[in-house]
């Protein structure tokens, strides 16, 4: 999350040199509010133009999509910067909505082509999108972290823990039939709330997943770090492949826990206490 301001040509060339921008914080990923749009900064350009392009037409239902503002040339991002119109609302523990609201947007997801950065593999020195790309792909690999091998090595003590609690998951793995396709894979914390109205989004972070992983994500993150009770889990009993896909998210948000080197010990022990849940859905 950026605390620096957006530069005034940045602003000029959205249109907005006259506004005077209001930070909007952790809701928006560091976004300043300038009237009735949202300048945020962008961590991948080509990740951040093809959200832009996406939600420009897609129509989930029942969900409000923020919408990009093209700047005055029309590109969708400008010295790093993009933006969007401004939608109400701020995450709340509806972690019941939020599942719902997955499924509604991958069904609209569907039809998308895979976009040519998702193939790509992580590439040294890793940025922060490459140690989700690693992340990503360990829950998948036949042998976890096979990919950075060499790369990486766990130093710390929950590191090691989380690269442990890998290998042992991976042998409870069992192949699953969902199709890949394109979806969010970041919607715990994100999804914007405002009454009555309809659950907001403001980027698609996008993975090459069956549609049931990125819910089963969302619950992982619910029951690790957002206070959701035991239950989250049987009341989605119903969705494709259930037990296997939470199984592959629990996997990837360990990869994340054991290769950011931003993560902290306290993130652990929610992760752990998951994996017990699930573990009994095996």
């Amino acid at each position: 999350m950026s605390s620096v301001e957006p530069p005034s040509h940045v602003r000029s060339t959205f249109g907005l040199r006259e506004v005077e921008p209001i930070p909007l914080g952790a809701d928006w990923e560091g976004g300043w509010r300038c009237d009735d749009v949202v300048l945020s900064p962008v961590a991948d350009h080509a990740r951040a133009a093809w959200s832009a392009k996406v939600r420009e037409t897609l129509n989930p239902d029942g969900v409000r999509l923020a919408r990009p503002v093209r700047a005055t040339d029309g590109r969708y991002v400008v010295s790093g910067w993009r933006a969007d119109t401004f939608i109400d609302g701020s995450p709340e523990p509806r972690h019941d909505e939020v599942v719902s609201l997955s499924m509604r947007l991958h069904a609209a997801t569907a039809p998308l082509e895979r976009p040519r950065f998702l193939v790509q593999p992580p590439v040294a020195p890793w940025a922060d999108v490459d140690v989700f790309v690693a992340a990503d792909r360990a829950a998948w690999e036949q042998v976890p972290l096979r990919g950075v091998k060499g790369q990486f090595e766990a130093t710390s003590a929950d590191g090691r823990t989380s690269v442990e609690l890998i290998g042992q998951l991976a042998t409870l793995r069992k192949p699953v039939q969902s199709p890949d396709q394109l979806v969010h894979g970041d919607l715990f914390g994100t999804v914007l709330f405002s009454g009555s109205e309809a659950p907001g989004i403001t980027d698609i972070t996008p993975y090459w997943r069956p549609a049931g992983w990125a819910a089963g994500v969302a619950v992982v993150d619910a029951l690790s770090w957002g206070g959701a009770d035991e239950e989250l889990i049987g009341r989605w009993e119903d969705l494709p492949e259930w037990p296997q896909m939470l199984l592959r998210a629990l996997m990837f948000r360990l990869a994340v826990h054991a290769l950011h080197p931003r993560s902290t010990p306290e993130a652990l022990p929610g992760l752990v206490r998951t994996a017990d849940l699930i573990r009994l859905m095996l």
